[in-house]
Parts: C-alpha cells; sequence; structure tokens
C-alpha cells in the first residue's frame, strides 16, 4: 500500500512539474511568435482556398453558360432569380 502511495505521489509531482513547464511556454515570447506564424499560415491557406474556389465557379459557369449557348438557350443573367417553373 505504500508503494502505491509513494508511485501516485511521484506521478502528482511530476505532472504538477509538466503543467508548469508548459504555462511557462505558453507565457513566452517563443510560444507567441510560433502561434502567431501558424495562424499566419492558416489565413493564407484560406485565402488561397478561397481564390482557387472562385476560380472553379467561374470556369464552371462560363461551360455552363457556353453549353447553354450551343443548344440555343439564352443564359439568365447573372444574379437573376430562375425559380424552378412552379409556384407553391
Amino acid at each position: 500500500m505504500a508503494g502505491r502511495a509513494v508511485g501516485l505521489v511521484v506521478t502528482g509531482l511530476a505532472g504538477a512539474a509538466a503543467y508548469d513547464g508548459v504555462k511557462r511556454f505558453a507565457r513566452s515570447k517563443g510560444f507567441r511568435s510560433a502561434a502567431v506564424s501558424v495562424t499566419t499560415w492558416g489565413l493564407r491557406s484560406v485565402r488561397a482556398a478561397e481564390t482557387g474556389a472562385e476560380k472553379v465557379r467561374l470556369a464552371t459557369a462560363d461551360l455552363v453558360s457556353e453549353a447553354r449557348d450551343r443548344i440555343g438557350e439564352q443564359a439568365p443573367p447573372p444574379g437573376a432569380a430562375t425559380g424552378h417553373g412552379h409556384e407553391h
């Protein structure tokens, strides 16, 4: 029983020391600098993904417009509500 108690005390002390170390690191300038860098990369990635998605959307709209033109169908003007042909 004393062995288990010693083991628990040692584990508790190790956990407390690790927690204090993490707290000190989180308060350091190095941690803040790393967090800002990671956030910067994330924002750049999001912007690149948005740009790519917009390019795909525009390319798809061009394809649909050309396909409608080939079958003689007039494409609706941009932003026009097209509906689905009946009332509710």
